[in-house]
């Protein structure tokens, strides 16, 4: 007979606060759960230099502040971390209970249920010259690179929160800010807007979209072209373009298990769980109205409540 595999009752996938709440919750259970966290990609969260609308933290914290927060929080109550890039989910049965193998690397993991909790990226502007000069002056993350464009002029492409949060980040290092939205207005919270508008330092252009970005070794141009008459084109010297026109989720580990919405997101019910057997998913990977840190967390909490009862039953020792 082979050797007993080493099985978990709840293996989470991703270690922003959608995982590391539902690791938290799972874990005060008294569950045997395994976290995953990235090893070459970090969660969003991270990236963000500050945070004001998290309940609780009067004058805000940080995001990786924040996640460490979480973590240590997390862990102290017996919760597994590894760090490893997750490529793979099948589908298996040990003893005639369903589950799962995560394949992360060369390390498999065994799980009754699995909670994917695996966010989001920042979605491309797909125009010439973006590929080719991220890094050189195309960013998707002002916390990272901001310090790199000191008194130099950039662009920030978006009109939500997180665009012009970023925007008024960056006017603590460069000369200017011009914000290009393609609407006639900012969608983005109304004290945000209010700070941005009267920061001397940002400028805006309404109405207008990327055409093109162009430079040598790095950036140095960005055309634009106005969103109702594509003839009129205009060109505005940057040395950085700074992207944040939304995110596409982080849904490929369940592709071909459960259902996803049109534009690629995990379709869960009200309980967290996806059209998969055992699967569960929550955070910015699954489709909804809010993706903020406060409502990752409560999808995180519904996420491992779930799959506890969903092991409970599995295992026969359902209250």
């Amino acid at each position: 007979m082979g050797e007993k595999p080493d099985i978990w009752d709840v293996l989470i996938v991703g270690g922003g606060p959608a995982g590391y709440t539902a690791g938290l919750y799972a874990a005060r259970a008294n569950l045997k759960v395994q976290l995953i966290e990235g090893a070459s990609t970090v969660s969003q969260i991270t990236t963000t230099d500050w945070l004001e609308n998290y309940p609780g933290i009067p004058g805000g914290t940080g995001g990786f502040e924040l996640v460490e927060m979480f973590r240590n929080q997390a862990v102290s109550f017996g919760l597994s971390v590894t760090q490893a890039d997750c490529t793979a989910l099948l589908p298996a049965a040990w003893e005639g209970r369903q589950g799962w193998i995560v394949q992360a690397g060369e390390q498999s993991f065994n799980a009754l249920s699995v909670i994917v909790a695996t966010g989001a990226h920042w979605r491309k502007l797909a125009v010439p010259g973006e590929e080719r000069y991220t890094g050189r002056g195309v960013s998707y993350c002002a916390t990272c690179d901001g310090a790199f464009f000191r008194n130099r002029d950039v662009v920030v492409v978006g009109g939500g929160d997180t665009a012009v949060q970023e925007a008024i980040f960056l006017t603590k290092f460069v000369s200017g800010v011009t914000i290009v939205h393609r609407r006639e207005r900012l969608r983005a919270t109304a004290i945000l807007q209010e700070r941005a508008l009267a920061n001397e330092k940002i400028s805006f252009i309404w109405n207008a979209v990327v055409e093109e970005i162009s430079g040598t070794e790095t950036v140095t141009n960005v055309r634009l072209r106005d969103a109702g008459n594509e003839k009129k084109i205009w060109d505005i010297p940057a040395s950085g373009v700074f992207v944040f026109i939304g995110l596409n989720p982080n849904s490929g580990l369940v592709k071909g298990h459960a259902a996803l919405g049109d534009d690629g997101a995990i379709l869960v019910d009200p309980q967290m769980r996806t059209s998969a057997k055992g699967v569960f998913a929550c955070g910015d990977c699954t489709q909804k109205l809010l993706r903020q840190v406060v409502t990752a967390c409560g999808d995180g909490a519904t996420a491992a409540f779930s799959a506890q009862l969903y092991v409970e039953e599995l295992k026969g020792v359902a209250y």
